[in-house]
């Protein structure tokens, strides 16, 4: 997934960055994966809760990775308008 991505380029337009940046788990997702983490540290998940939990961890770890690159982008963006000001 990584290699996909590529988070560590920065090379999105800042409002490509910035739509990224809205994708974000509803509330309701949340505290589904709240309940089904507690259940899993009382080991009470059932088999397709385990495949539900390691689904949205997949999808987390999709969008840590996509809101990393997003991130950069914007910082590098920033950077350089700044060094363009000073100019």
């Amino acid at each position: 997934m990584s290699r996909l991505i590529k988070p560590d380029d920065d090379d999105l337009s800042a409002e490509a960055a910035k739509s990224l940046l809205r994708l974000r788990f509803d509330p309701r997702d949340l505290d589904r994966m709240h309940a089904l983490a507690t259940k899993n540290q009382d080991g009470r998940l059932t088999v397709d809760e385990q495949t539900e939990m390691e689904s949205y961890r997949r999808v987390g770890f999709l969008l840590d990775l996509m809101h990393s690159k997003a991130r950069r982008s914007l910082k590098r963006r920033q950077a350089g308008e700044m060094a363009e000001a000073r100019s």
